[in-house]
């Protein structure tokens, strides 16, 4: 991995994701390869705040079909990182 940009693909804006804002959490899409460390390095360097926490969901993409050809989405892994209390992160301004 060589940069923070590489580690950390963008933040995931939903309801849900939303909702952990109120309690110091916010949730980026990264690399499938990406560890613990590597996205709580990341994202301290970007957003210049503490992680004291860092969750990891792996998401198997799951099979669709479009005009009736079948396809596989792709997989993800989604971060929940959770900041020190004071920290927050506006992730609707952009990097």
């Amino acid at each position: 991995m060589s940069t923070s940009h590489d580690v950390i693909l963008s933040p995931v804006i939903t309801e849900k994701a939303t909702r952990l804002t109120e309690v110091n959490q916010v949730v980026f899409r990264v690399t499938l390869d990406a560890t613990k460390p590597a996205i709580a390095k990341a994202v301290e360097e970007l957003f210049k705040v503490k992680v004291t926490a860092v969750n990891t969901i792996r998401i198997k993409g799951k099979p669709k079909a479009f005009r009736g050809k079948p396809y596989q989405r792709s997989d993800y892994k989604k971060a929940i990182v959770t900041l020190r209390e004071g920290d927050q992160i506006d992730i609707t301004t952009g990097l």
